[in-house]
């Protein structure tokens, strides 16, 4: 079995000087073919597929948005073009075909580059520079499914923002854990680490301080990535792939490099292996310097291939990790009982 990648680059879908551009896959798209993965065909989502998250009354707006053209459509700002209702169908409908090929046995493993990102998007609003919230509707699809009587998806999120759109569309649905890394007090401001205390040991935030890199990272991969997957013992692993989690990324100070994405990256496929036969599925969220997200997809790619020791690029952070962050970590552990 093969690792599989879709692509939906949605050139159309831009705005004058926003972060989230066509130009951010720049260095990516003549890489893609190097990788060693097998490109997949990409189907539009159905609006029934959209449906199984997101409320009839935003499907049916967003469409009519777009048919008025381009729009900022929430302050953050979050922008909408003709195009952007087709393409966001497409990023959901990529997400869909891999996490299809993956438990079908196609693929052993998948990761869906695509544009506009996802994890923002609420069950009834786009936000967050997110139209639909790609790896929530994949989560719903394996879950209608599935085969088994009780299925579960875990979903890890390593974006430097909260997924507020993925927490909102599983609070209260035990068959999906959540765990989402992101730094605190950036947008769109939810996460808190206690917040969801009604679903411990499921839903897990873990707001972190600017400058929290690799090393930090690896503590979370220990004592709550590691607990979570093989406590909650999920049928299919999703990660929401966010490259602004990197240093030196432009709109955020988080401390990742390229080895820790790697790093990070490749735990989470050993996780995968030892508790769901391996499937597990990428989907690209931020990540808005072409470099860092160039070197992070293929940090992706040689964990899901199993490819030696991952890109070698030294662009490690030049800064000191906050080392409070460590107990930080270790007393959210203890409130959740790993």
């Amino acid at each position: 079995m093969t690792t599989a990648y879709a692509f939906v680059p949605a050139p159309q879908h831009a705005y004058p000087g926003h972060p989230e551009a066509p130009d951010r896959f720049d260095l990516l798209t003549p890489r893609l073919g190097s990788f060693g993965a097998e490109a997949m065909a990409v189907h539009p989502a159905s609006r029934s597929d959209v449906g199984r998250v997101h409320r009839p009354e935003l499907i049916e707006g967003l469409e009519a948005a777009c048919k008025r053209g381009s729009a900022i459509i929430d302050p953050a700002p979050t922008y909408i073009t003709s195009s952007s209702f087709e393409d966001a169908l497409q990023a959901a409908g990529a997400t869909l075909d891999c996490t299809r090929a993956v438990l079908s046995g196609e693929a052993h493993n998948a990761f869906a580059i695509v544009r506009p990102p996802g994890h923002h998007a609420e069950p009834a609003r786009a936000m967050g520079f997110c139209l639909f919230n790609n790896i929530a509707i994949a989560a719903c699809d394996a879950i209608a499914a599935s085969r088994s009587s009780a299925p579960r998806v875990a979903i890890v999120d390593y974006d430097a923002h909260h997924g507020n759109g993925t927490e909102a569309a599983f609070l209260d649905d035990s068959r999906v854990a959540y765990l989402s890394t992101h730094q605190w007090g950036i947008y769109p401001g939810t996460g808190r680490a206690t917040e969801a205390p009604e679903a411990r040991q499921r839903i897990v935030n873990v707001p972190l301080p600017a400058r929290a890199g690799d090393m930090i990272f690896q503590h979370i991969a220990d004592v709550l990535v590691e607990p979570l997957v093989h406590s909650f013992k999920p049928d299919l692993l999703l990660v929401s792939a966010g490259f602004d989690a990197h240093w030196n990324d432009p709109i955020t100070t988080l401390g990742l490099s390229t080895s820790g994405f790697y790093t990070l990256s490749k735990r989470l496929v050993e996780l995968a292996e030892q508790q769901c036969g391996g499937r597990i599925v990428f989907v690209l969220e931020g990540g808005y310097d072409a470099a860092n997200l160039a070197n992070g997809a293929a940090a992706v790619f040689a964990a899901l291939l199993g490819s030696g020791s991952g890109p070698q690029v030294d662009d490690r952070m030049p800064y000191a990790e906050p080392e409070s962050a460590l107990a930080q970590i270790d007393s959210l552990r203890a409130w959740h009982g790993f």
